[in-house]
């Protein structure tokens, strides 16, 4: 066994393999760029060893700095996470021509199958059934024309060496090929170095389903069940779960045995990824292999119980497998978010910054639920522009579907993050989803049931009134504790008077006051809107940011933030601002103007911080609706910015190449 292994990663998933190493009493090495010097795995780690700049492109994209870093501190072997130099067959390669072992498959299986071209020919070859589509070399966009209406639509253009939803367009008609494809090999050539793409063939309705593998050195291979993969949104996963309520057990065996014949095929030796398109009637078709640990791998360990990384290091090792086929069990169900720094409220864009608050929820063994989180920040980390947006994978087990679904939205509601915008809002709406909660996924999940993006989730009555009754029993707090603080001449609040008014939105609800103290803990009775009394209760302190309790005898977990003469309860994917108050301050405050934002119609506003890829207008133009105004790329993933209506560009105030903050004027329009 190894004595000293150096991760080849950063973030979440070097924090992931440093634990596995911690646990199985090996020395860990980190690396880290001028971005990370203060990141979590680099303070986790026995020894760290600054490899360059901040850009992956000259860091952790680096091979020959990883190596002087093993060379350096004597590190016998690396593991590469995924992403980076991952799949890379020629870094696997040199490192055995070095000495060191890299703790994933050999070149030629990472050659055969890391390659979506490639590994297509060569499933072929094996006979395992592939999408239809075109896998020769595109020479421009006629020609991806012409193949598109070959194959017909719809039609998916993918990067060769793509990975993460990276280089990937999917075009519905021949007006959106063209544009689709020059997007797809750029996005292909930044991100990978390696502009080639392929087309083929769309499944509608496509579930995306993946089987875990595992082999070793001596030909032995099984699977571990599969993973549902389906909630996507720009071809990113979302949320991931384990089994799928999709596959019966016919279904599952025959893809598991046909992703093991695959890996066996191609002598892969390490934990791999066979991924699958699945359509209606379970028929499936091989997606792409990924020869390295996927991010969504802790869904597979909850239900199994089997450490992956754990594997991936003692068949690297020469050990065999002490797992035969029969030993796996799929136990329970799993579910994994994918927490992002990225606001849903303006499609999703990127955002970046400093986290004021990290606070996740408490991990370990709740009764028959499991919780938990593979992060790789804390409090006060920064979350920068030049790496994948995913800041932490929050998981939940439990015997059944339906409980873990739950737990996963407990604990979502207790997630606090501030200092950026994510999309915590977006995955607690998610879990409440009936379609999602019914199993009924497709990868078109996100694009079907939020079509004009997602919105705030606006509550019903009955959640309005738990809203109500949660500010109401913080704002007393907050009164009574400015009542018993010394050096006041008068009581500020005086006597607990029994009626109040909450202001939700523009709705003014009645809140009266029935048995009970104002006091930690509270016990206090409450009529919301003129229903029924209900009993709230809880040992929250005023400056704890999530209100722990239960209204009307229903558990409630929602998160706390000051607004002005108020409070913003977020609460299962809602957030409203509530100021509770006399009545008398409420019939003043319906007299209040209401404040109309500014007009930003004939401007063009960087949605998120990144850098200008191309402007593809000039100043003094008529550009009609839908047209490309300009690009910009931040965090790996190229963003098109169009015209909304017919202008004319009056100033442009932006050029390529510039680093540009949000809402930032690109353009102004006349």
């Amino acid at each position: 066994m190894f004595s000293k292994i150096l991760i080849a990663n950063r973030g979440e998933i070097a924090c992931r393999v440093i634990k596995t190493a911690k646990k199985m009493g090996i020395a860990t090495v980190a690396v880290y760029s001028d971005a990370d010097r203060d990141a979590v795995h680099v303070e986790m780690a026995d020894e760290a060893v600054h490899i360059g700049a901040a850009p992956a492109a000259q860091s952790y994209l680096v091979a020959e700095k990883i190596i002087e870093a093993c060379k350096a501190t004597g590190a016998e072997a690396v593991h590469p996470g995924y992403g980076f130099l991952s799949e890379r067959a020629s870094f696997c390669t040199t490192l055995e021509q070095q000495g060191i072992v890299f703790i994933g498959p050999k070149p030629k299986a990472i050659e055969a199958m890391g390659d979506k071209i490639e590994s297509k020919k060569f499933a072929n070859a094996a006979k395992v059934s592939t999408v239809p589509g075109y896998l020769g070399l595109i020479e421009d966009g006629d020609h991806a024309e012409k193949i598109a209406g070959e194959i017909g639509y719809p039609v998916m253009i993918k990067a060769s060496a793509g990975g993460g939803g990276k280089g990937m367009r999917i075009a519905w008609s021949q007006e959106e090929v063209r544009d689709g494809f020059a997007r797809a090999r750029s996005e292909a050539k930044s991100s990978f170095g390696d502009d080639r793409v392929f087309i083929e063939k769309f499944v509608v309705e496509p579930r995306h389903i993946e089987i875990q593998v595992l082999a070793d050195g001596y030909g032995n291979a099984i699977y571990l069940g599969e993973r549902e993969c389906s909630i996507q949104r720009r071809n990113q996963k979302v949320v991931e779960e384990a089994p799928s309520p999709f596959l019966g057990e016919q279904t599952r065996k025959a893809m598991g045995e046909q992703a093991v014949a695959l890996a066996k095929a191609v002598d892969y030796q390490s934990a791999g990824t066979v991924e699958f398109i699945v359509d209606r009637n379970r028929n499936f078709y091989f997606l792409e292999m990924n020869t390295r640990l996927q991010v969504e791998h802790p869904v597979t360990e909850l239900v199994t119980g089997i450490d992956l990384v754990e594997q991936m290091i003692r068949v690297a090792a020469g050990e065999k497998l002490s797992i035969r086929q029969e030993d796996v069990k799929l136990n329970g169900w799993a579910v994994e978010s994918r927490l992002y720094a990225e606001d849903p409220y303006r499609n999703f864009l990127p955002s970046i910054g400093r986290l004021t608050r990290y606070r996740p929820p408490e991990e370990g063994h709740f009764g028959d639920v499991v919780v938990r989180n593979d992060t790789g920040v804390t409090e006060g980390s920064d979350i920068p522009m030049f790496y994948d947006p995913m800041i932490a994978k929050l998981c939940t087990w439990a015997p059944d579907r339906l409980t873990a679904i739950d737990a996963m939205s407990a604990a979502l509601d207790e997630f606090v993050v501030d200092g950026i915008e994510h999309n915590i809002p977006f995955l607690a709406a998610l879990m409440r989803h009936p379609r999602w909660r019914e199993g009924r996924l497709s990868t078109g999940f996100i694009a079907e049931e939020y079509p004009d993006g997602f919105a705030p989730v606006a509550p019903n009555d009955e959640e309005k009134a738990v809203l109500a009754a949660v500010a109401t029993a913080v704002e007393l707090l907050r009164r009574d504790r400015l009542d018993r603080l010394t050096g006041r001449l008068t009581p500020h609040s005086g006597a607990l008077k029994p009626d109040w008014v909450v202001k939700i939105g523009a709705d003014y609800l009645q809140a009266h006051l029935g048995e009970g103290m104002v006091s930690v803990p509270m016990e206090l009775d409450m009529a919301i809107g003129g229903g029924k009394p209900m009993t709230v209760a809880s040992d929250w302190r005023p400056g704890e940011p999530v209100w722990r309790g239960t209204v009307g005898g229903r558990t409630v977990a929602a998160q706390l933030r000051p607004i002005e003469n108020g409070v913003r309860v977020a609460w299962q994917g809602m957030s409203v601002a509530a100021r509770v108050m006399l009545p008398r301050t409420a019939e003043l405050d319906r007299l209040m103007p209401v404040k109309v934002p500014p007009d930003t119609s004939k401007l063009l506003l960087c949605p998120m911080p990144g850098l200008v890829v191309s402007l593809a207008v000039t100043e003094g133009q008529e550009v009609k609706a839908g047209e490309t105004l300009a690009v910009v790329e931040a965090m790996k993933m190229e963003n098109v910015l169009r015209a909304e209506r017919d202008v004319t560009v009056s100033k442009i105030n932006a050029r390529p190449g510039d680093s540009l903050a949000v809402d930032a004027v690109i353009m102004e329009f006349s």
